[in-house]
């Protein structure tokens, strides 16, 4: 009988978290990138670049309701099946809408896409959750963070050079050769896993939640418009609220719902998805905010705004290989706590940020509040799975990606409705109001920082090395 030494397990685990955080990379580039070539796809399509808004809406609705499924189909049918399949799906997909001739076509083929999209993560997050084990969990979500710290910020730099050097198809061409890599790693790295037990699926909890995250999606995408249909936005509002809500309470009744909410019992997994969640929607706010001034406000090109934003990039990756460091050096609540702090600061300094301001000044600013998001991050994923057993790995993993892509939806929404209700104090009033509302829901998610556990991570904190 063969073994697995610790050491091949560690290179196994290193390897799947870096496959899956391309395949992270490329899901969430899709989802913001086509901001960027709206108006060269309506041009292109026949319509008005404001309508190719649907397709993006599309795929962040069909990721938003179809990942509570990911978790009850990898358990029954198996993880590498599953990853496989949603790798070629997306990959089919990226095809098929750079194919596309009309805006109906191309938002049909962006709902496949979506639904290889909503698989594909989840799935291979939870091969890593399963196989990296807890010595190796920092290592392995500090890769799987990259690409939510790096896809909103560099996509509009990508979509630009794609856009005016090549056309807006290349934006999901490039996925195709990305897409068959992926598809031979996942087939030679992926180990087939299935639950020991087969559970029956959950319908009633799978519609309802289906159709609480879809309303909600939609009302956060309809709320982001320069022109928000108010009566659409109510009415998925209150679809979403209720379906929500009735969701949550077949969840605690149910013998075997698809989203299981034990694990906020959890000190850690409840930091990770309260304070958390409003760590995530404020710094997915900044990247969409800071262009707009750019540009709205300053006068600067696309290209000026995207390259200035491209610093926050420059931060997130400067200061990943001291994010295990400063774990183990000090633990999961003093990060937390700084983190945010330093955050905060961050986007309150850019309130007072002016077209006179210093680009060496600017550049600085953002690299700090790029650090400081990334080392946040890290920390918040990490510890949300901290003291999560292994038995209740799926719905737990399932759960928190499903809360993840909803927070960090909301986050342009939130700031979009900011600007647009403050928009009467014209130049970068908007946007200042915009920068102090983020700074206040990071404030709210250091205070809970303050109030978490000090030994809260303790377990899966990472060892002290000892010198000889």
């Amino acid at each position: 009988m063969t073994t697995t030494t610790p050491a091949r397990r560690r290179t196994g685990s290193t390897a799947v978290a870096v496959l899956v955080a391309g395949t992270y990379f490329m899901e969430l580039l899709d989802g913001t990138i086509l901001a960027t070539a709206a108006p060269a796809m309506g041009r292109d399509l026949g319509v008005d670049s404001a309508a190719i808004g649907i397709a993006i809406t599309a795929y962040l609705v069909t990721l938003a309701v179809l990942i509570p499924v990911s978790g009850w189909l990898t358990d029954r049918i198996g993880s590498r099946t599953v990853f496989v399949a949603a790798i070629a799906l997306f990959t089919i997909a990226s095809a098929l809408c750079a194919a596309s001739t009309g805006l109906v076509e191309l938002t049909a083929w962006r709902i496949v896409q979506g639904i290889g999209g909503a698989l594909m993560v989840p799935v291979g997050r939870l091969v890593v959750l399963r196989s990296a084990g807890r010595d190796q969990l920092v290592t392995a979500i500090a890769i799987l963070t990259w690409p939510a710290l790096a896809a909103p910020i560099i996509a509009p730099f990508i979509g630009g050079v794609l856009v005016d050097t090549l056309s807006w198809h290349w934006i999901f061409l490039i996925n195709i050769p990305l897409g068959v890599i992926a598809l031979v790693a996942a087939i030679v790295l992926v180990p087939q896993e299935r639950a020991a037990q087969r559970i029956p699926f959950d319908w009633l909890g799978s519609l309802l939640a289906c159709f609480g995250l879809g309303a909600l999606v939609v009302m956060a995408s309809l709320l982001s418009l320069n022109v928000v249909p108010v009566v659409p936005a109510v009415l998925a509002g209150v679809v979403g609220a209720v379906c929500t809500w009735l969701a949550i309470r077949h969840f605690r009744r149910a013998p075997h719902p698809i989203m299981g909410l034990e694990a906020f019992r959890l000190e850690t997994f409840r930091v990770s998805h309260a304070g958390g969640s409003l760590f995530r929607l404020a710094v997915s706010a900044v990247p969409f905010v800071l262009p707009l001034l750019f540009q709205d406000a300053w006068g600067w090109t696309a290209l000026e705004a995207g390259s200035a934003v491209l610093w926050v990039f420059v931060g997130n990756l400067g200061i990943k290989p001291t994010t295990t460091p400063l774990l183990r050096a000090f633990g999961y609540r003093p990060v937390i706590i700084v983190s945010s702090a330093v955050a905060a600061l961050s986007v309150v300094a850019m309130a007072f940020l002016a077209p006179s301001t210093p680009f060496w000044l600017l550049a600085v600013l953002l690299v700090v509040s790029g650090a400081a998001r990334s080392v946040g991050f890290t920390a918040y994923n990490t510890i949300a799975f901290a003291d999560v057993e292994q038995a209740d790995m799926t719905p737990a993993n399932t759960l928190s990606s499903t809360l993840q892509q909803t927070a960090a939806g909301f986050g342009v929404a939130v700031a979009a409705v900011v600007i647009r209700a403050a928009a009467g104090l014209g130049g970068s009033g908007p946007y200042v109001v915009a920068f102090w509302v983020i700074a206040a829901l990071l404030a709210v998610a250091c205070v809970e920082g303050v109030l978490m556990s000090r030994t809260a991570g303790e377990t899966v904190r990472p060892a002290r090395r000892v010198r000889a």
